[in-house]
């Protein structure tokens, strides 16, 4: 997988995207990551890629020129199968997004900034626009960071042990069960005694009851309730 993050700010993402997962994911060719700085696209001597929105409505605006350029020579690379813009006001991400965008091969993501980009690029180049949540950030780059983490880290390989991920919350629609390790009392807290057992079924049984517990109390909305 190749995913190529286009940004006015390439600093902000050099230390998520250079640790843990993301790092050893890069190291065994699973996933390629690469950081376009927009302004290295700017015609302007000053390498502005900013101008005030029409209209008049206070703030400034991503140019469509800059950007435009940027994708557009990508473009002349690769097939991508999603450009994807971080808007506050996309689709919001889940978990369901992320596994099936693990499963593609090239992806753009565009960082929003300012008060956005210029909407012919929302129009006539963007394919999807994502949001991790509803309020709003400086930039686009930490949800692009997030989304990129929430991706990679599906891909074969990139975890140690590739179950791992599936016992994720919200893999299921449902919230993980809780989860404990050595010792197995520590100043008078103890372990659910069905941990310690050794009884695989009765173990599944107790974790699924947990996780549909928790669910109904902190994320009834993932069961419609």
């Amino acid at each position: 997988m190749r995913i190529d993050i286009l940004t006015v700010l390439p600093e902000m993402l050099e230390s998520p995207l250079g640790c843990s997962i993301l790092r050893r994911a890069q190291d065994k060719g699973l996933a390629e990551i690469h950081v376009h700085n927009i302004r290295d696209y700017s015609t302007n001597k000053h390498r502005k890629v900013d101008d005030y929105p029409f209209g008049g409505e206070a703030g400034m605006v991503m140019m469509i020129e800059p950007v435009e350029r940027c994708i557009s020579s990508l473009r002349t690379e690769r097939h991508y199968d999603e450009v994807i813009f971080t808007s506050p006001d996309g689709e919001v991400f889940s978990q369901p997004m992320a596994n099936s965008m693990s499963l593609l091969d090239n992806i753009i993501i565009l960082c929003g900034h300012y008060k956005g980009v210029d909407y012919r690029i929302r129009e006539h180049l963007v394919t999807r626009e994502i949001s991790i949540g509803d309020y709003v950030l400086t930039g686009g780059e930490l949800p692009a960071a997030i989304i990129t983490d929430a991706i990679v880290r599906l891909i074969p390989g990139a975890i140690g042990d590739e179950q791992s991920a599936l016992t994720d919350s919200f893999q299921d629609n449902l919230l993980a069960p809780p989860i404990y390790t050595r010792p197995a009392v520590y100043n008078g807290w103890e372990v659910p005694p069905i941990l310690l057992s050794g009884h695989e079924a009765n173990i599944d049984a107790w974790r699924y009851e947990q996780s549909l517990e928790r669910t109904r109390r902190l994320r009834p909305d993932l069961l419609g309730e």
